[in-house]
């Protein structure tokens, strides 16, 4: 294999002019790397979810300890993908010289709002909780609340920029079939990670007692 040959894992969304940094310096990144001129196959996942994700699991242990879900961006479409399609579309376009130059999207075979996905996780973890959408201004307040928060913040304000646009397979790009990969759907293989996750997070529990304070 050339070593002049790279498969870069982007984001779907990256743009230079979207509404968030991330999304911005994603877009920077693929730039960066088709302007060195290599054998270049960039792939843009949306929000990956698989047994140990910062996802759905981060959904599931919330609402082991929260009464009710307030959930800034809630309306927000995602199109989640197995983490298992992507390592597959990795290696497929390693080993397909045909794929240097193209920009795949990665997206699973259904589309979710934010909400759904916090109710699925509630329920599959056995800790199903209402969920309370937020109005914009309450949203970014949480998200600078949690930004502030010790350790590594829940949500931050720039999340909630990336959320002013659905996260979801734009018509007519190249996607997972087109590598020949059949995208799994998320309940089947979440359902198999999530019953009985549900558990009290103590480093969450010492965040929400300092957001107390």
């Amino acid at each position: 294999m050339s070593l002049r040959r790279l498969v870069h894992v982007s984001a779907l969304g990256a743009h230079p002019s979207g509404p968030s940094l991330y999304q911005a310096s994603k877009a920077e990144g693929e730039a960066v790397l088709q302007a060195a001129g290599l054998d270049l196959t960039v792939l843009r996942p949306s929000v990956i979810f698989g047994a140990e994700d910062r996802f759905l699991n981060l959904f599931a242990r919330l609402q082991a300890v929260l009464p009710v879900v307030p959930l800034a961006g809630a309306d927000t479409r995602f199109q989640p993908v197995w983490v298992g399609d992507v390592a597959q579309a990795i290696v497929h376009t390693l080993t397909h010289p045909e794929t240097v130059g193209q920009v795949v999207e990665c997206t699973g075979p259904e589309v979710y709002t934010l909400a759904d996905l916090v109710r699925l996780s509630g329920r599959l973890s056995g800790n199903p909780r209402p969920v309370i959408g937020l109005p914009v201004a309450l949203g970014y307040f949480q998200a600078l609340a949690m930004e502030l928060m010790p350790g590594e913040p829940l949500m931050s304000t720039d999340n909630l920029r990336s959320m002013e646009v659905d996260n979801v397979a734009t018509p007519g790009a190249l996607n997972l079939a087109d590598l020949g990969i059949l995208a799994q759907a998320l309940e089947p293989v979440a359902a198999a990670y999530l019953v009985g996750s549900g558990q009290a997070d103590p480093l969450l529990e010492l965040r929400q007692q300092a957001s107390r304070r």
